[in-house]
């Protein structure tokens, strides 16, 4: 079902209006963001949010995440105040929507300012961390059989792809797959057999249970005992960020 920017904006003022907070940043996440969506791809909706200031001024705890589905619109909200610690801990979902190529929404200049101090809090190490774990648990849970579901590929060749980038630039990989692919520079013969995998999951095939791809395995079985090691002797440098920006940034998305 194909659902609109229009009928997603729709369902975030609802959200807006049902939990008294102000969305200031909604983008897609998944597949639709990756490039390679199937027909029947849910739109995964990510936003940060803001509450009034008596929201912030209290001792109990209280809920820092607002989730709501309803098929095919999967919506997943993190607070202002959230999401600034999350940023200044690098990480990595947070740095991927602050990039994503799909933005449904932005208000305000909270989120260009995340974007401009982004070098100052990003840390390699952290971030390929991230990837090269959920590489090696999509790769064990979809991947150590003899036939495989061949759409899971992609779930492990993303990650590691975003892991080469991290080794090659240092800096935060892109969202897009077509992205990251062009930017490994991988060998021609494999890079085919990527694309031709590629061309299969975006004319809307159903990509089922089949034999492995022998190229394709090779090369993940490599990366990921590589990047095991990699990670091990990566330097894990402290961010030069100053917590202080935060702060700051906080108080004024409050005043806006």
């Amino acid at each position: 079902m194909k659902v609109d920017k229009e009928i997603i904006i729709r369902n975030l003022r609802r959200i807006e209006k049902f939990y008294k907070v102000r969305v200031l940043y909604a983008v897609e996440s998944g597949s639709r963001a990756w490039g390679f969506e199937s027909k029947d791809s849910d739109y995964d909706v990510r936003f940060i949010y803001l509450h009034s200031l008596d929201w912030y001024l209290s001792i109990e705890p209280k809920r820092d995440v607002i989730e709501n589905f309803e098929a095919p619109l999967d919506l997943s909200g993190w607070d202002a105040r959230k999401t600034l610690n999350l940023f200044k801990n690098s990480n990595p979902p947070l740095y991927e929507w602050l990039r994503s190529p799909l933005i449904y929404l932005e208000e305000g200049t909270f989120v260009q300012k995340l974007r401009d101090n982004a070098s100052q809090f990003y840390s390699p190490s952290a971030c390929l961390n991230h990837y090269l774990s959920m590489a090696k648990g999509n790769f064990k849970n979809y991947l150590t059989v003899k036939k495989v579901r061949i759409k899971k590929y992609f779930y492990v060749l993303r990650p590691i792809l975003a892991s080469i980038w991290i080794e090659n630039r240092k800096d935060p990989p892109p969202m897009e797959f077509e992205k990251l692919l062009s930017g490994a520079n991988l060998d021609k013969k494999l890079e085919a057999e990527i694309q031709k995998l590629l061309l299969r999951k975006k004319s809307g095939v159903e990509l089922d249970f089949e034999d492995k791809i022998q190229a394709i395995d090779k090369f993940l079985v490599e990366k990921l005992s590589y990047f095991e090691d990699y990670s091990q002797k990566l330097v894990r440098k402290k961010p030069k960020g100053n917590i202080q920006i935060l702060n700051g940034l906080f108080r004024e998305v409050l005043a806006e």
